[in-house]
């Protein structure tokens, strides 16, 4: 099963340095019955990006909760055994939990398949977006549509050993 983990480039640094994305339990995100249900498609490609663009949104809340992160949204694809990935399915029911997973515990970073990270150029839009999410979360449509303006940016594709690159 592939799973997407949201990070910040701090946390890639960590697991790059510890040689794992850890430590358990750790949130992810995956193509869940709720989230095929939710997107309603057949196609796994298509449903593996929606996966990607929640665990995404996840990494962008990590960073409305690091000043000192760069602002850059990150997410690891790893490939895990399907045993490996639990879903609650009482949260599966809620928009901000679609295709949330855990993992108990840590995974080899050897087991990334690739890493997703913002370009430079989206770092002013998601700083915006870090900063409005609050707001965006008690319902300000203004801050909903900063928030979604980080969206409007492609995360870059990494293969793994690109990594080191990543975090100096």
């Amino acid at each position: 099963m592939r799973v997407y983990v949201p990070l910040t480039l701090p946390g890639l640094a960590e697991a790059h340095k510890a040689g794992e994305l850890g430590p358990g339990p750790l949130t992810a995100y995956a193509v869940t019955p709720a989230l095929r249900e939710w997107y309603v498609s057949d196609d796994i490609e298509e449903l593996e990006y929606a996966a990607l663009n929640r665990a995404a949104s996840a990494s962008l809340r990590m960073l409305a909760g690091n000043a000192a992160a760069a602002r850059r949204r990150v997410v690891v694809a790893v490939d895990v055994a399907d045993s490996e990935a639990t879903v609650d399915p009482d949260r599966g029911l809620t928009v901000s939990t679609l295709g949330e997973v855990r993992l108990a515990r840590a995974v080899p970073l050897a087991k990334a398949a690739a890493v997703h990270v913002d370009s430079g150029d989206a770092e002013a839009d998601v700083r915006a977006a870090a900063d409005a999410l609050g707001a965006a979360d008690q319902g300000d449509d203004d801050a909903q549509f900063t928030v979604d303006g980080a969206e409007d940016h492609e995360l870059l594709w990494f293969a793994t050993q690109e990594i080191p690159n990543l975090v100096e």
